[in-house]
Formats: structure tokens, C-alpha cells, sequence
């Protein structure tokens, strides 16, 4: 037998302060457009800001549903938005932040676990890491530089291949 062991770096700052001027609008898009997400059920918003290849910016926020779980994630919606209306075109970076209306917004959340299958899907696909910039309204600052490390024993399209 033998032990394997993953790990992963994170890019970690103190505040929002401490990131360069393009991730700190990126991280402050994201901190606001949470406000726009459809979230009466948790009260727990969040808001996801992408930058493409192409500098196009485009927003997604979560979107709950009194039939749970129908509800969708802000970095899926966001996912979806990229793909119909900018094909194939790569996210450089993804920056994700929340607004908890019921508790604490000083600290980094990470996607769900079907968010980072997800991500790590559309990283696959367009063949470039997607670097995460994950904040709370306040505090710490992650950022991670691919998704990939989010879900080192992930499930691709590679599993299908004979």
C-alpha cells in the first residue's frame, strides 16, 4: 500500500486592499451584483463576476426556487450565460462573493461541489485554467489559480474513453 497526498495552494490576502487594481473591481462587481440574486428562502445571495479572454465582463447570481433544489448556483448561471452568448470563448478569471443577510460576510466561500464539477467541465472544455478570486463583503481574500485544484479526483470526459 501506499498514501497519496493532494494538496492544494491558495493565494491567501488580508483584505480586498492587497489584490491589484483589475481583481479588486472584479472581487467589488461580484460583492455588489450579489445584491440582484433571488435568494428569499436562505437569504444567503451570492454573485459571480467573470472576465473573458475578450474583456467582456458578464455577472451571474443565484436564483432559489420554493422547490428545492431546483434552484441554480451563481457560478452556473454564470457558466450558462458564457456559453450561449460567448462560445468557446475562455473565462480568465471568476470572482465570487456573498451577502448572508442572516449571519457573517467576513470570510471566502468556495463553489459547491457540483459548481466545481461544473467549472472544472467548462475549464476542460476551452482548454484554460480558471483562476477563482473568492471574498466575503469584508476580510480574507482567496485566490486559487485553476479550478482543477478545487477537485483534484475529478470525473471528465476522459472516464468515457475506452
Amino acid at each position: 500500500m501506499s498514501v497519496a497526498k493532494f494538496s492544494i495552494e491558495i493565494d491567501e490576502f488580508k483584505s480586498i486592499e492587497e489584490l491589484d487594481a483589475a481583481d479588486v473591481k472584479l472581487l467589488q462587481l461580484a460583492q455588489k451584483i450579489a445584491e440582484n440574486a433571488y435568494a428569499p428562502y436562505s437569504n444567503f445571495y451570492v454573485g459571480a463576476v467573470a472576465m473573458l479572454n475578450n474583456n467582456q465582463i458578464i455577472t451571474g447570481t443565484n436564483q432559489e426556487n420554493a422547490s428545492y433544489p431546483v434552484g441554480t448556483c451563481a457560478e452556473r448561471v454564470l457558466l450558462a450565460i458564457a456559453a450561449t452568448s460567448f462560445p468557446n470563448i475562455p473565462l480568465k478569471t471568476m470572482a465570487i462573493s456573498y451577502l448572508n443577510k442572516n449571519g457573517l460576510n467576513n470570510h471566502p466561500i468556495s463553489p459547491c461541489g457540483m459548481c466545481r464539477q461544473y467549472l472544472l467541465e467548462y475549464e476542460q472544455r476551452v482548454k484554460q485554467p480558471i483562476r477563482l478570486i473568492l471574498g466575503g463583503q469584508v476580510g480574507k481574500v482567496y485566490i486559487i489559480k485553476s479550478v482543477a485544484d478545487l477537485l483534484p479526483l475529478n470525473f471528465s470526459a476522459d472516464d468515457f474513453k475506452k
